[in-house]
């Protein structure tokens, strides 16, 4: 018997509240960890990739998924391009473009440019077509370029508490079919609903 995945959320810029997907994700699996960044609200990438290794450190990455956010997903590839460990699946919700004039109103350091190399591990991007941290086009890059499934789930703006995504369970099913072979024990029905 396969053992069950270890699932940890990995926030963006200003971390995700309590009316945030990735929240809805823990209350309905207590057993996902959120990496907990010492500054929220003016990131740096060294610190933010080091907590994120320091998290995983003594974890059977084998069994380890990665839910990233918007900065969280530069996050992400960021520590797969520092460290190159291939765990077992990653869901790369809105990635923010790190490149964009629009985080020069943001205090942070280090994050661009955005890594393009293929991660390690299988990963699915998932974009909005409005979303104002990135363009389609740049969304469809970066999955091109790490080698992940993308998946478009219309105008849904930045995927995120504002954008009316709280309660998430068509993002669930998306996480469980990030990384197979093995079923995860919060799948739903219907993952594009």
């Amino acid at each position: 018997m396969q053992e069950t995945a270890r699932v940890f959320i990995v926030p963006g810029l200003g971390n995700s509240g309590p009316d945030h997907w990735q929240t809805y994700f823990e209350r309905m699996q207590p057993g996902f960890t959120r990496i907990e960044q010492r500054s929220w609200d003016s990131p740096d990438r060294a610190e933010w990739v080091e907590t994120l290794a320091q998290a995983l450190a003594g974890e059977d990455l084998s069994r380890v998924v990665l839910v990233a956010h918007s900065l969280g997903c530069a996050t992400v590839a960021h520590w797969a391009a520092a460290y190159g460990h291939r765990i077992k699946g990653a869901l790369l919700v809105a990635p923010s473009d790190v490149e964009t004039a629009h985080y020069a109103a943001f205090p942070t350091t280090g994050f661009a440019p955005m890594p393009l190399a293929r991660l390690p591990f299988p990963s699915t991007v998932v974009l909005s077509r409005n979303d104002e941290w990135v363009t389609p086009a740049r969304a469809h890059q970066f999955a091109e370029a790490w080698g992940s499934e993308l998946v478009d789930i219309g105008n849904a703006g930045h995927i995120n508490t504002a954008s009316g995504y709280g309660d998430w369970p068509a993002g669930l099913a998306l996480l469980d079919e990030c990384q197979p072979p093995e079923p995860l024990p919060w799948a739903v029905a219907n993952p594009r609903g």
